[in-house]
């Protein structure tokens, strides 16, 4: 008979070659979904390193039945989470600056025709710094569904849910991001 996961397998028991074959397979989705949580892409290059070399010494630990991808991403959720709480921390003692809002972050553009991106990309950065700020509970689950395209019982078993939960955090989290938005056309 053969193995169902065969390089899952290797992995789980050491074999760097298969774990780095893995690694190859999941770092541009890990990239993303990290950039989307956390809206730093020198922070999401620093986290998802974090969560690979985490996965790697906790690699003796995972099962090879259950998806690589998905406790890979449990790892991930975890080191943001960690993240976010060492920002919460600095920002309390550095009293909030805040260097990713869109101010800090905007560069002039003197190109003709330059309003128009200029507006797309203030969308864009509105929109991850949106993302970014919900609240952890309701930002994992919004990111593994809608953005991600995973199905609501693969994201309830990477965030240890049930499917009803990240239903309703998913819905809660797209009603808390049409406020912001709708709050924001009204400035």
């Amino acid at each position: 008979m053969q193995e169902r996961h065969p390089l899952q397998t290797r992995a789980a028991h050491g074999d760097v070659v298969a774990f780095e074959t893995l690694v190859g397979e999941t770092k541009a989705g890990l990239y993303r979904f990290v950039r989307r949580y956390v809206g730093d892409a020198d922070e999401t290059y620093d986290l998802v390193q974090e969560a690979y070399a985490a996965a790697w010494l906790a690699i003796r630990r995972y099962d090879p039945e259950r998806s690589f991808e998905a406790w890979l991403r449990t790892i991930a959720i975890n080191k943001c989470r960690d993240w976010s709480r060492r920002r919460n921390i600095r920002r309390l003692f550095m009293g909030g600056a805040d260097l990713q809002s869109a101010e800090a972050l905007a560069v002039a553009d003197d190109e003709v025709g330059a309003e128009d991106r200029y507006e797309a990309v203030e969308q864009a950065q509105r929109l991850h710094a949106a993302i970014a700020a919900l609240p952890p509970k309701l930002k994992e689950p919004l990111l593994l569904t809608a953005i991600e395209e995973r199905s609501h019982p693969e994201a309830a078993e990477i965030l240890g849910l049930s499917v009803k939960a990240v239903e309703m955090r998913v819905a809660r989290a797209r009603q808390k991001l049409s406020q912001q938005f709708r709050a924001g056309l009204a400035d």
